[in-house]
């Protein structure tokens, strides 16, 4: 019963925050901002069977990414949450590898995408003078990148499509904070981001989808 109203609660509470919360009290907003991410991280827990590695990694990824919701009020700290779980994630992913040349190749336009909007960010924050922020922008853009290649590399749709949506999400983000406005941020942002999370938190149960031929696929089997 738990496993088939969490979705619906998850759709209520994002679109709730999105689109009712008032921007004060402050710490109502980071409470209903923190509450889907919660339910996400519950249905997650809830999908688990035997948990393994993969499993746990998972969970561990959501849990710091919460975090990251509550304490991006203080950027770098939050961002830091946000970095500890994309690392729980590269590790979840990479543990799931399963090879294609196809998948692998998809490491070249996020290599190209991820050094442009690194470049454009960094030029921004030259000119802004805001000389301390680079280095940690830099990493994240970094590890981000390798989260979205590293879910490529599971074949399993749910965790493509939640790292691509990640991507999206903190690139909006990115460039409306650091580069220009972008009309509809807020809402672009939550909803891409809530929707990767949720992708994510999907993957626990989800097997490889995306095929190629039989010499080119791993035989490896699923964890």
């Amino acid at each position: 019963m738990l496993m088939k109203c969490l979705p619906g609660a998850i759709l209520i509470t994002g679109l709730s925050y999105i689109f009712l919360i008032p921007e004060e009290p402050l710490i109502i907003k980071i409470l209903f901002k923190v509450l889907p991410m919660l339910l996400i991280l519950l249905y997650a827990r809830t999908n688990v069977g035997r948990r393994g590695r993969y499993q746990s990694l998972i969970l561990f990824g959501l849990f710091f990414c919460m975090l990251g919701d509550g304490l991006l009020i203080w950027f770098v700290i939050g961002l830091s949450a946000f970095l500890i779980g994309h690392l729980f994630y590269i590790s979840a992913f990479f543990g799931r590898w399963n090879f294609s040349w196809l998948r692998f190749a998809t490491i070249l336009p996020i290599s190209i995408y991820s050094t442009w909007i690194s470049r454009e960010i960094v030029h921004s924050l030259i000119e802004k003078g805001e000389h301390n922020l680079i280095i940690p922008v830099i990493c994240y853009v970094t590890v981000i990148s390798l989260m979205g290649w590293a879910a490529f590399m599971t074949g399993n749709a749910a965790a493509i499509i939640g790292g691509v949506l990640f991507i999206i999400s903190d690139s909006i983000l990115s460039w409306n904070k650091f580069i220009d406005d972008v009309a509809f941020s807020g809402p672009l942002i939550m909803l891409t981001y809530y929707a990767a999370q949720f992708c994510i938190a999907n993957s626990i149960l989800r097997k490889p989808t995306f095929h190629v031929s039989k010499g080119l696929k791993s035989e490896r089997p699923i964890q």
